[in-house]
């Protein structure tokens, strides 16, 4: 009843508006609609809750899960129908499960208002500075629901999105809070009059106040834009070593068959139409390298061992098929599929169920037909591919229960065969009936060619692409970086593009072009200045390919692969410091 009275008192409605201005502005920024110049102005209602109840801890805690549960709705509704469609949840539990999700993932709201409060109280000026770096210190030190920063809605704009190079998605969410509050305290005509009448008082010190906060905001705007200004111009002008040829295959898999479908028919029709997909598309212009997304084949592996034969996951049709890929265009394919071992502790010689451990893997087919290295996946999506506790599985038996992979090697891939196939006759799905691998080997044998590797690519699954931190422990010197995906349990949303630009800073950070290849859509080549080439997306839930020329980018250690998020631990440190001594003083 309490919160009844509240939300249809004056109160509560100022309080649901400055809700709604920080929710609405900040998606309507982002993409799909990607309109930026809201993000300057989304920060407002937080300043605004802040002012009118500085000081009043309780309340700036409510207001800040009141904060989390309208912008995870706004922003983040497709997080409901993942947890009714990918966790497999009922109506009842997946309300709650998105409520609890809105307000422990999105902690940085109240953190934030608790933090900007405490400042304010103590330090009483500086509130520019004091709204960055609350806002960094709660991105920071806070869970997030796929790590979604206000600096990624900044790098919306090309010129300052450069400025991730040095200080990622963190120091672009700063600035925003830094100029977003200036422009909050000149949101009145009066506040802007008493500036300017200050500016012509005589009284020298009200005067040197107000020059030294103008030129502190311009100078900040200046370096960024400037800073943003000459890294484009320095990468624009930086020519490629090579040029690799790729084709994303976008295969629209089916997720399950909880709606009556037959599974065996349905995997025949996703064979036929991958194999013909790819066969079309190559036909007369190979490439260096094919990509299908993340449950392209769902449910299967190519890896023959005794575990996967015990798991009843590895099927020799699967891997025909990804041999036939490869060897009739003389090509590499990278895939993804199912992967199993046994935890080190099982009894020798023995395989039991509890024993057995499954991974999302991806793998490289080189242009003979021979499996190569793989990659499994090391962050797992909570509600998907495991559950925070064991007794939340008897809730879902849609989710999977996945082991993390440990690997951070980069991908090697092979010099394609120059000619086309000697033989006269293609071999396709159909044959795998009645061909097995090593059959489809000797078929293609007259074409195998000298195994030689071309270069090497940086592999990620899903949402991995979006975690900065854990993208540049890769090492090595990647041509470019290969993220495959599966954002089908989303449906027909922004979550796909979303997705998407999380992630696009990866480009920018690393300095290299990124392939996207989803199984439903979007699926888009971004190059090393985070431009998604002529801006061609897939469509969402249908089949397509996609191909481009990726820019093979000489290898260079930028300053965030070399020191990640050192600039903005130093501000945080650095501003810190100087807040306790002024505070000290003048207590």
């Amino acid at each position: 009843m309490k919160l009844v009275r509240f939300l249809i008192s004056r109160e509560g409605f100022i309080s649901v508006f400055c809700y709604t201005i920080t929710a609405v502005f900040s998606f309507l920024s982002f993409a799909p609609l990607s309109l930026p110049f809201f993000v300057w102005v989304a920060p407002f209602g937080l300043f605004i809750i802040e002012k009118r109840n500085r000081g009043d801890w309780k309340k700036l805690i409510y207001h800040g899960f009141g904060f989390s549960i309208l912008f995870y709705f706004v922003s983040f509704h497709w997080v409901y129908h993942m947890t009714t469609v990918f966790g497999g949840f009922d109506w009842y539990l997946a309300v709650p499960i998105f409520i609890g999700s809105a307000i422990l993932l999105n902690f940085k709201f109240p953190v934030y208002l608790l933090l900007f409060s405490f400042l304010a109280k103590r330090v009483g000026r500086f509130f520019p500075v004091i709204a960055s770096v609350s806002i960094l210190f709660a991105e920071f030190f806070t869970p997030q629901v796929f790590p979604w920063y206000f600096g990624n809605v900044v790098a919306e704009n090309q010129i300052l999105a450069q400025n991730a190079e040095y200080t990622s998605a963190y120091g672009l969410s700063a600035f925003l809070f830094f100029v977003s509050y200036y422009l909050f305290y000149l949101r009145k005509p009066r506040s802007f009059l008493r500036l300017f009448t200050s500016f012509l008082s005589k009284h020298k010190g009200i005067q040197k106040k107000i020059v030294f906060a103008g030129l502190g905001i311009i100078f900040v705007s200046a370096l960024f834009f400037a800073n943003g200004y000459y890294l484009f111009q320095k990468w624009s002008q930086v020519k490629p070593i090579a040029e690799r040829e790729v084709l994303i295959v976008q295969p629209n898999a089916p997720l399950e068959f909880r709606d009556g479908r037959n599974p065996a028919e349905e995997i025949r029709n996703l064979m036929t139409r991958i194999d013909t997909m790819t066969e079309i598309a190559l036909k007369q212009n190979p490439v260096d390298l094919v990509v299908l997304p993340e449950s392209g084949i769902p449910f299967f592996t190519t890896h023959d061992t005794e575990v996967t034969r015990y798991s009843r996951i590895y099927w020799h049709q699967f891997e025909s098929l990804m041999a036939i890929l490869s060897l009739r265009h003389g090509t590499n394919v990278f895939y993804n599929e199912l992967d199993a071992d046994v935890v080190p502790t099982a009894m020798p010689g023995r395989i039991s169920r509890r024993d057995v451990r499954m991974y999302n893997s991806s793998v490289l087919m080189n242009p003979n037909g021979e499996r190569r290295n793989s990659y499994q996946k090391v962050f797992l999506l909570i509600f998907g591919e495991y559950m925070p506790f064991e007794w939340m599985y008897a809730l879902s038996g849609q989710t999977g229960q996945f082991a993390p992979g440990t690997s951070l090697a980069l991908i090697p891939y092979y010099e394609p065969r120059k000619n086309s196939t000697s033989q006269t006759k293609d071999l396709h799905w159909e044959d795998t009936m009645v061909m097995g691998p090593g059959g489809v080997r000797e078929y293609y044998s007259k074409d195998k060619v000298e195994e030689k590797t071309l270069g090497s690519f940086l592999p990620l699954i899903c949402y991995e692409v979006i975690i900065s931190e854990y993208v540049r422990k890769f090492q090595g010197d990647p041509d470019f970086i290969v993220n495959v995906t599966n954002d089908k349990w989303y449906g027909n949303s922004v979550e796909s593009y979303q997705h998407h630009t999380l992630g696009r800073l990866r480009a920018i950070e690393f300095r290299k072009w990124i392939v996207r290849s989803t199984n439903s859509g979007t699926s888009v080549f971004t190059d090393h200045l985070g431009r998604n080439i002529d801006n061609d997306f897939t469509p969402i839930e249908t089949t397509a390919v996609i191909r481009k020329k990726v820019q093979v980018i000489p290898g260079e250690m930028t300053f965030y692969r070399l020191y990640g998020n050192l600039l903005s631990y130093l501000y945080m440190g650095i501003v810190g410091i100087v807040f306790l001594f002024y505070a000290k003083r003048n207590s």
